[in-house]
This record gives C-alpha cells, sequence and structure tokens, in this order.
C-alpha cells in the first residue's frame, strides 16, 4: 500500500502525519486490498476570522476509486470526519465485491431438460 500525505498552504508536522497514518489502520483493517491511499491536507482562509480546515483522501483499490473531503473548523476534526467516511464507502464496496463473488456460488446449477 503506497501512501502520499501532502499539505497546501499548511506544515505537515511529525504529529499530523502520524495521526493520520494511524487512523488509516482502521482502513486497512476493514479491507487489505487498498493499492494507493493519497491524502491532502488543506487550510483555506476565507477571512481572518473564518478559516476552513479541509481533508481529502483517494483511495485507489481494486476496480475502483474511493473520493471523500470532509471541512472543518478544526484539522484534527476534519480527518476523524474523513476516516469515518470513508470507513463507510470501503465497508459498502467491500459489501458489493463479497456479494458478487457468492451470487454465483449460490445460484443453483439446473440440469438441461432431455426433449
Amino acid at each position: 500500500m503506497n501512501l502520499t500525505i501532502s499539505g497546501h498552504h499548511l506544515d505537515l508536522t511529525p504529529a499530523i502525519r502520524e495521526y493520520v497514518q494511524s487512523k488509516l489502520t482502521r482502513i486497512k483493517r476493514h479491507f487489505d486490498h487498498v493499492i494507493d491511499i493519497s491524502v491532502i491536507l488543506s487550510v483555506d482562509k476565507l477571512t481572518e476570522k473564518e478559516k476552513r480546515q479541509k481533508a481529502e483522501v483517494n483511495v485507489h483499490v481494486k476496480g475502483k476509486d474511493l473520493h471523500v473531503e470532509s471541512i472543518a473548523h478544526d484539522l484534527y476534526a476534519a480527518i476523524d470526519s474523513l476516516i469515518d467516511k470513508l470507513d463507510r464507502q470501503v465497508i459498502k464496496h467491500k459489501d458489493r465485491v463479497q456479494d458478487h463473488h457468492s451470487i454465483a456460488k449460490r445460484l443453483p446449477e439446473e440440469p438441461l431438460a432431455a426433449t
């Protein structure tokens, strides 16, 4: 699994990197077929008092790309919200993949009727 963490208008501290990596272990625990993860953390300054912290992630899994973004006033809150949303999408994708494979196993084979 390749992991890329980048920051726009933001200095990435080792604490933020470690926090993102520790949160992404939750995704790895649910679904281990993750190929590539790209995390972008940014700060949008609308006015001096109002700053938006934005976290985005692009996850490449076998057969699909997942994109999630989250905006909050605190970067850690944005990361937490992002991981919750990503976790739901990964579980949904995993269920779809497993359901697709199990349908073929559940279909009974019907013998051809001799006429």
